[in-house]
């Protein structure tokens, strides 16, 4: 298993669970996966993912796989697939977080009429949403992850699993 505190050498794959069935991926670091699919940018650098256990930089559902998992160094890499819930992944879709705001609110309103859905926003205090609605004087902006609400699958290979270099270890 993999301890707080150490880091996990990762490639990973994250799916869209659909009634069921396991979908298209979200997220890789599989740069031919990404470009078969339509998910691939050009400012990704598609490098394995260094997860500090612990450190809450991935959704609880991977840190707790990861902590469960048996991996014997000398057995790596370790491949496992899993499923989340949403309170394990993204979160529950939360209605508090769609919030409805008139249009003279939105920075930078493109002309009137051209407000479009999907387009992302970004608030003074740093968060992000994306417009759901419009009307002739309000837009309706889900601050939710867009993955929020959404089962996912995850396809994990561990690498390699190290101290973190910044523990002084």
């Amino acid at each position: 298993m993999v301890e707080l505190g150490q880091v996990a050498i990762c490639h990973y794959t994250g799916r869209i669970v659909d009634d069921g069935e396991t979908g298209e991926p979200f997220d890789t670091t599989d740069p031919e996966l990404a470009r078969e699919t339509g998910i691939y940018h050009d400012d990704r650098d598609y490098e394995p993912l260094e997860i500090r256990v612990g450190e809450g930089a991935v959704v609880p559902g991977v840190e707790r796989t990861l902590q469960e998992l048996e991996v014997d160094p000398e057995e790596l890499p370790v491949e496992t697939t899993f499923r989340l819930e949403p309170e394990e992944a993204f979160g529950e879709h939360e209605e508090e977080w769609v919030v409805e705001f008139p249009l003279e609110e939105i920075d930078d309103s493109p002309a009137e009429g051209s407000l479009e859905t999907e387009t992302q926003v970004h608030t003074d205090d740093g968060k992000t949403g994306w417009i759901t609605a419009v009307d002739d004087d309000t837009a309706t902006v889900d601050f939710n992850h867009e993955l929020a609400g959404v089962p996912v699958e995850i396809e994990l290979e561990v690498l390699e699993v190290r101290e973190d270099p910044s523990s002084g270890e």
